[in-house]
């Protein structure tokens, strides 16, 4: 069976950056599995596999408008360093849920100085095209309630 639209897909990953770090991967560990077209996963790499089947392996270059999106400069804040009360010490790289008029927001802690802490809110990936080496496991139809709840059930799924 070909990966289309509804299909759930059992694969293999190994995810790098622009450098070739590696940053993710499934291998030697349990596949990854999703429900095709649900947005399980980024929209570059769900379409570079439409078409494919069990069996094959494919390098899959996604640019960040079809993985993670462009870096926006208004996520990026310097905010005082009293908002962080509690905190022993704050270091380059710690996240924290922070609330935003649209709900809470993981930020990244970016730069600490004198006067404040700079916080990324944009998504770590944001703004870099990604390298994907892939190899397909399985791929069959999903159920009808895989399809009602828009994810993957059972082995390697989602259990309710």
């Amino acid at each position: 069976m070909q990966i289309t639209e509804n299909a759930v897909v059992s694969m293999h990953y190994t995810l790098k950056d622009e450098q070739g770090q590696q940053l993710d991967s499934s291998v030697g560990q349990e596949p990854l599995v999703f429900l095709s077209g649900a947005q399980n996963i980024i929209d570059g790499l769900d379409k570079a596999l439409q078409g494919k089947v069990a069996g094959d392996k494919l390098d899959v270059s996604v640019a960040p408008e079809e993985g993670y999106g462009a870096v926006h400069e208004e996520l990026i804040q310097k905010v005082p360093t009293e908002n962080f009360q509690g905190v022993d010490e704050i270091q380059v790289g710690m996240q924290f849920m922070a609330q935003t008029p649209g709900g809470q927001q993981p930020v990244t802690v970016i730069a600490v100085e004198d006067d404040g802490v700079m916080l990324d809110g944009n998504h770590p990936l944001a703004g870099k095209t990604l390298q994907f080496d892939v190899e397909i496991i399985d791929v069959r139809e999903a159920s009808t309630e895989e399809l009602e709840h828009g994810h993957v059930h059972g082995e390697g799924g989602h259990q309710h």
